[in-house]
C-alpha cells in the first residue's frame, strides 16, 4: 500500500515478496483434502446511503495490533499448510531454481569504502552469511574492525532487520536502529566503540532516521505511538540516560499528516517535516547549538510541497509552489520564510526536480526527463552539466555520500543488462570512475541480452512507456512467455533495475517487462497525478493496455503472461485480474493492498488519514466512495474464471494489514468459477517487506517463479493440472529476484 516497499528497494534492483512459514496447526494430522474455505459471516455498513456487506470482515482481528484470534490465526495457518502441500510436489523445482539463483549472488560480497570522520568505512558479507558485517578503519591506514555483527545480533530470531547505522561526529559512538519482529517499530541501540558499552536504556518505537547532534550527547529520534504506526513526536535522547526522560521536541497532534527527521548535507541542521501526500511544512533547528529552538521555515500551504538542504551559508528549497515538475530556490539562514525565496533553477514543463544535495563546492540535482533519471551537478560558480552515462536507458541516483566536503560524488548506476555499480564522479574534470559492480560468480555476458525502450498506447491515447529485457533469439512470434511487473502509485517509479536472478527466466526465451503506468514519475510530477485520487484507474488501464499491445507487437500472447506487482503494486495486479482475467496465465499479488475501500473507511489505522490524499477520504465523500467502491479490487470480486494466483502477506505488515491478501483470497475461493489454482502464503514471523536473510529472499522468489513457470508451461515438464490435483514439475527452471536489502550509510 505504501510508498517505502517500493522506494527502500527499487534503488538496489530489489523487488521483495514477503515469506512465508509452512507451519501446520496443533492438532492437525495428514494432508488437507481440498483448499481452506474461510467461513462467511455476513457483516454489513451503511456509508453514504449505501450498504457494505463482507462476509470475511471478521479476519481483522478486533485486538489489533494484537493478533490472538484463533479462528484468525488458524485460518491463516491452515493456507500455509495448502500452500506446502501444494508446493510439495515442485520442491525438485524450486531446489533448482534457488542453488542457481545463489550461484549467482558474491557469497563474500562487500562495498566501496566510503569516509567519514577519521575513519574509512564499509560493510561486507562473510562468505554464506545471510547478514552484515560493519567494520571499519582509520584512514591514514591499518586493519578494519568490526563495529556491527549483524549475524550475532540476530542470533537465532526469525526476523531481524537492521535500519539506521550511524556514528557519532566524535567517532566513538554507534547508533543504530533494529526491527525484531516486521513491524517497523525500532529500538535504538548505541554501543561505544571505544570501551564496548552498550548502552541499553535507549528508546523502543522507534521510526524512521535517527540523527546525532553535533556534541556526540544527544540523538534525535521520531517516536512512534505505543502500539500504533503512527509518528507523534520528535524526541531528544541524552546518551546513557534512562529513554523516559527523553525530551520532546516537536508533537504532531494531527493524524493526517506524516512525520520524519532528516540532517542537512551540512550537518548543521536538523529538519522537521510534516506531510500528507498534497501538502508539507519543515521545521529546523541548529545541530551545534547547546540549547536549539526549533523554528518553522515556511507554515503550510495546501497543495504546496517543499524540502530542504543547506550549505554555503544558505538553505536551498525544492518546491512545486510555482510549476508541478517544481523550482529549485535559495533562502537565507537567518531567515528562510518564503517570501525570501529565490529562485535559483526555475520549473520545466519538460524536467522533474525530484531532489537535490548540496556540498561545499557544488550542488547535485536529481531529475526524471522523458522516463530516464538523469544527475546534474552545479557548481556555486554557477557552472552546470550532466552527469555522461555508458547507456541510453538507466538508471542513475546519488550513493552514499555522507561528508559536505567531498572531491568526488558518489553515483549508484545499473540497468536491464548492466549489474549494479558504483561510480566515482569528480566534478571538475567529469571523470567517471568505476569503483565496483556487482559480480556474478556463475558468469554473465551482458552481450547475450537486449533491452528496448518501447512505447503502448493506453486506450485514451496517452502513450505509456514500457521497459524490455530479454535474450538475444528469444521469438518475438507472440509465442514467448512473459514476466509483466507493475506498481504505478505513490510517485515512486518502476526506474529499469538489474537483477541476477531475472537471468534464469531470460535464459528460458521469457520476456521481462516493467511497465511505466500513470501513479509514477517516469513522466514527471503530472505522471504522478494522473494515476491517483479520481484519476486511479488510469493506472490499471495503462497495465492492461501494455499488455494488449506487447501482445500485438509480439512479445508474448494472451494467457501466456505472468503479471506481478507489490503493495500498491500488488493493487494494480488485482485490479487487472478483475479487468481482463483472460489475458493472464498467472498473477502473483505481494502483499497487495486489495480492500481499498474498507481500509479508506477505517481511521482507526494509522496510516489511513495521511492517506486520503492519495486515494480520497470516502468517509466524508459520497463521491470518494462510490469511486473508490468502483475499482477497489476485493470489492469487484465476482462469479467469473480467474488465472492461477499466488498471494503473499505479512503477519506483522503494518502497511498492507495481513487482512487484505487474506479477505482477498477467502473471497475469490468463494467466488471463482474456475479450478486454477489459488495460493495464499503468510509469513507469520514477519511484515511489508519479508524475510531478512539474504538467501531466506532468493529461497522465497524461487518459489514463486516456480508457480510462474508451472502455470505459463515453461519447460519440458507437465503443466499443473486444478487446484488440488499432484503434479511432477521438471526442475529446469528458475526466477527473478536479488534477495538483498539496501546497506544505509554509516554516517
Amino acid at each position: 500500500m505504501y510508498q517505502g516497499f517500493i522506494a527502500a528497494l527499487i534503488a538496489v534492483g530489489v523487488i521483495v515478496t514477503a515469506g512465508c512459514q509452512h507451519s501446520t496447526p496443533a492438532g492437525e494430522v495428514g494432508l488437507l483434502a481440498e483448499p481452506p474455505r474461510a467461513e462467511a459471516r455476513p457483516s454489513s455498513r451503511e456509508y453514504h446511503g449505501v450498504v457494505l456487506h463482507d462476509d470475511y470482515l471478521w479476519l481483522k482481528d478486533q485486538s489489533y495490533p494484537v493478533i490472538d484470534d484463533e479462528d484468525i490465526l488458524e485460518y491463516l495457518e491452515r493456507e500455509n499448510q495448502w500452500f506446502a502441500q501444494q508446493m510439495a510436489p515442485r520442491e525438485a523445482l524450486v531446489s533448482t531454481l534457488f542453488e542457481e539463483m545463489k550461484a549467482r549472488v558474491q557469497e563474500d560480497e562487500a562495498s566501496v569504502p566510503w569516509e567519514y570522520g577519521a575513519y574509512s568505512y564499509r560493510w561486507r558479507f562473510p562468505k554464506g552469511a545471510q547478514y552484515r558485517l560493519w567494520e571499519r578503519r582509520p584512514i591514514e591506514g591499518g586493519d578494519y574492525v568490526t563495529i556491527l555483527d549483524e549475524a550475532r545480533e540476530a542470533g537465532e530470531q526469525e526476523f531481524f532487520n537492521v535500519g539506521n547505522v550511524r556514528v557519532s561526529p566524535n567517532d566513538r559512538f554507534l547508533a543504530w536502529t533494529v526491527d525484531e519482529t516486521g513491524s517497523e517499530r525500532y529500538r535504538l541501540i548505541v554501543d561505544d566503540l571505544q570501551t564496548g558499552e552498550r548502552f541499553s536504556q535507549g528508546p523502543v518505537n522507534v521510526r524512521g532516521q535517527i540523527v546525532w547532534a553535533g556534541d556526540s550527547r544527544h540523538i534525535y529520534y521520531a517516536a512512534v505511538e505505543g502500539d500504533t504506526w503512527r509518528t507523534t513526536h520528535i524526541k531528544r535522547h541524552v546518551l546513557g540516560r534512562d529513554s523516559d526522560a527523553d525530551s520532546v521536541v516537536y508533537h504532531n497532534p494531527d493524524k493526517t499528516m506524516f512525520m520524519g527527521i532528516d540532517k542537512s548535507q551540512s550537518e548543521q541542521y536538523l529538519f522537521v517535516t510534516l506531510g500528507d501526500r498534497n501538502t508539507s511544512e519543515v521545521r529546523y533547528l541548529s545541530l551545534t547549538d547547546a540549547s536549539p529552538t526549533l523554528k518553522l521555515v515556511a507554515s503550510r500551504e495546501e497543495g504546496v510541497l517543499y524540502t530542504l538542504d543547506h550549505g554555503n551559508g544558505q538553505f536551498y528549497v525544492l518546491t512545486n509552489d510555482e510549476h508541478i515538475n517544481f523550482r529549485l530556490a535559495t533562502a537565507p539562514e537567518d531567515d528562510p520564510d518564503r517570501e525570501n525565496w529565490v529562485t535559483l533553477l526555475p520549473p520545466s514543463d519538460d524536467v522533474y526536480l525530484k531532489g537535490v544535495s548540496v556540498f561545499s563546492d557544488f550542488i547535485a540535482l536529481q531529475e526524471m526527463s522523458d522516463a530516464l533519471s538523469r544527475i546534474r551537478v552545479r557548481t556555486h560558480a554557477g557552472v552546470e552539466h550532466y552527469v555522461d552515462f555508458p547507456e541510453s536507458v538507466y538508471t542513475s541516483s546519488l550513493g552514499n555520500n555522507p561528508s559536505y566536503e567531498v572531491e568526488a560524488l558518489r553515483i549508484d548506476y545499473q540497468s536491464l543488462t548492466s549489474p549494479p555499480t558504483v561510480f566515482d564522479y569528480t566534478v571538475h574534470s567529469k571523470a567517471l570512475e568505476k569503483r565496483w559492480q556487482r559480480v556474478i560468480p556463475s558468469g554473465y555476458d551482458k552481450s547475450l541480452y537486449t533491452t528496448e525502450r518501447v512505447w503502448a498506447s493506453a486506450r485514451d491515447g496517452v502513450r505509456v512507456p514500457v521497459s524490455l529485457v530479454y535474450k538475444k533469439g528469444t521469438s518475438l512470434d507472440g509465442s514467448a512467455p512473459m514476466y509483466l511487473y507493475g506498481y504505478g502509485a505513490y510517485g515512486a517509479g518502476l526506474p529499469p533495475y538489474f537483477s541476477a536472478s531475472r537471468l534464469s527466466m531470460l535464459d528460458r526465451d521469457v520476456v521481462f517487462a516493467l511497465a511505466h503506468v500513470r501513479g509514477g514519475d517516469e513522466l514527471g510530477y503530472q505522471w504522478y497525478l494522473d494515476g491517483k485520487l479520481e484519476k486511479r484507474t488510469n493506472s490499471f488501464n495503462d497495465f492492461v493496455d501494455v499488455a494488449r499491445y506487447l501482445i500485438e507487437q509480439g512479445y508474448s500472447s494472451a494467457g501466456n503472461i505472468a503479471i506481478a506487482g507489490g503493495s500498491a503494486g500488488g493493487e494494480l495486479v488485482g485490479a487487472a485480474v478483475i479487468q481482463a482475467p483472460d489475458l493472464w496465465g498467472a498473477a502473483v499479488l505481494k502483499v497487495p493492498f486489495v480492500d481499498v475501500l474498507n481500509t479508506m473507511l477505517d481511521d482507526s489505522l494509522p496510516l489511513t488519514p495521511p492517506e486520503w490524499q492519495e486515494w480520497g477520504n470516502p468517509l466524508e465523500s459520497a463521491e470518494a466512495f462510490d469511486f473508490i467502491r468502483s475499482y477497489s479490487p476485493y470489492d469487484n470480486i465476482s462469479a467469473q474464471d480467474y488465472p492461477p494466483m499466488l498471494v503473499t502477506a505479512g503477519l506483522n505488515d503494518p502497511r498492507v494489514t495481513y487482512w487484505e491478501p487474506a479477505k482477498w483470497t477467502a473471497k475469490m475461493r468463494a467466488l471463482k468459477t474456475d479450478q486454477n489454482q489459488l495460493l495464499l502464503k503468510t509469513n507469520m514471523g514477519a511484515g511489508h517487506l519479508g524475510q531478512t536473510g539474504r538467501y531466506d529472499r532468493i529461497k522465497d522468489f524461487a518459489e514463486e517463479i516456480a508457480f510462474v513457470f508451472v502455470h505459463l508451461g515453461i519447460g519440458p515438464g507437465p503443466e499443473s493440472g486444478p487446484e488440488g490435483a499432484e503434479s511432477v514439475e521438471n526442475p529446469e527452471q528458475n526466477g527473478e529476484q536479488n534477495g538483498e536489502k539496501n546497506g544505509e550509510k554509516v554516517e
